[in-house]
């Protein structure tokens, strides 16, 4: 039978990184002793008072619908975290809890773009990003960016980037896939060009808690009340509490935008897991004890990393300041990115995610979120492989 697809559906690009992952665990089932860089989730468990909340709720009973908002003690949870960690009052009513921060991201693009409208998304950028766009209706206008500038947009290109139909600005900081942070003063700049104009900022904020070298976060949102009402915040607890798995991602926002958020998520998945949901509690209420650990972790081994990769002949590296990606610059090697990462998998058994997923196919991402023993091993046969290029 010949079956009709959507042309929204055809036009989509499958997701490199769980396709890499996936042929990795694939080759590593049958027994081949696979490094994987492509997987960007803690390699930490979740720490136990969360685990633990969540078992309580199952024992309990509490397996129902609850509202597709999200609990409102999970809301409140959200809202306290705002206040404490950024200085940002919201109300309960502002909180949307969604099914992982993915959904996070193409509720509010679903909530705010529609056919004729245009995202400004710099790259390199979230894989993602630009495929919620297309499902929307809208265009991705794509920015481009290089290590030169530690791969972060430019009041300038943003200026010159904006139009008539442009209808949101998507901000990820700490960045996924390059690690790049912007620092407050550049983050205000930027935020005070959407509020000229009238765009409305996605701040993509999920690797908030992830930084090194004594870089800050500050939300866009934190700098005025018109940053504020120009502005919705994407997060979760995938990244900083190793929830991966678990999908509760949320948002804050203006009412009016929370609300058709709500409504959209109420017709579609409805409600987040409802004794994930309690685990979610825990996270954002309890201790954070955990987070040092895993930062003074993370930091080694992005040392360890980038000092390698800038080791390696032909292979540039800009350090990362928060999440736990590095960017590599493999330009001068003679393969597209794409290439390059199949012969890496084919030849030495490394997974690391070519750059051309993320809108820079001059480079690979790889993830430190695995052992240190893991990154001196995959690193050692990289630097093999690109030896033996010819």
């Amino acid at each position: 039978m010949n079956y009709h697809i959507s042309k929204r559906a055809a036009s989509l690009s499958p997701s490199l990184t769980l396709a890499i992952d996936s042929k990795a665990k694939a080759m590593k089932a049958a027994g081949e002793d696979v490094v994987g860089f492509g997987a960007g989730e803690p390699d930490f468990d979740t720490p136990q008072h969360i685990k633990d909340a969540c078992a309580k709720a199952l024992a309990d009973g509490f397996t129902k619908y609850t509202p597709s908002s999200g609990i409102p003690e999970l809301r409140q949870a959200i809202a306290d975290k705002f206040q404490r960690d950024n200085g940002l009052s919201f109300k309960p009513s502002q909180i949307i809890v969604n099914c992982g921060g993915k959904h996070s991201c193409y509720n509010v693009i679903l909530a705010t773009c529609e056919e004729g409208d245009e995202v400004i998304i710099p790259a390199p950028y979230w894989l993602s990003y630009p495929e919620m766009v297309k499902l929307a209706g809208a265009t991705p206008v794509v920015i481009n960016t290089s290590d030169k500038t530690e791969f972060k947009v430019t009041p300038e290109q943003l200026r010159a980037a904006i139009t008539p139909r442009t209808r949101l600005f998507v901000l990820n900081s700490p960045s996924n896939p390059t690690g790049s942070v912007y620092t407050p003063e550049e983050i205000k700049v930027l935020g005070d060009i959407c509020v000229e104009k009238g765009v409305l900022i996605m701040s993509d904020e999920i690797y908030e808690h992830l930084l090194y070298d004594g870089a800050v976060h500050k939300s866009v949102a934190s700098f005025s009340q018109a940053h504020k009402d120009h502005t919705i915040i994407v997060h979760g607890l995938a990244k900083a509490w190793s929830m991966t798995g678990w999908r509760l991602g949320f948002i804050a926002a203006p009412e009016p935008i929370a609300k058709a958020i709500d409504a959209i998520q109420s017709h579609s998945t409805s409600n987040p897991t409802s004794f994930a949901q309690k685990g979610g509690v825990a996270a954002l209420n309890g201790p954070q004890d955990h987070l040092p650990i895993w930062l003074a972790e993370y930091a080694k081994r992005r040392t360890y990393a980038c000092q390698k990769l800038n080791s390696i002949p032909g292979i540039t590296c800009v350090n990362s300041k928060g999440a736990f990606y590095l960017f590599p610059n493999i330009s001068v090697l003679g393969l597209n990115s794409s290439d390059f990462c199949a012969k890496l998998l084919e030849q030495e058994k490394v997974a690391a995610v070519p750059g051309i997923a993320f809108g820079a196919d001059d480079y690979l991402r790889i993830s430190y979120a695995t052992s240190l023993a893991n990154i001196e091993k995959g690193l050692d046969r990289l630097e093999k492989f690109v030896k033996g290029l010819k």
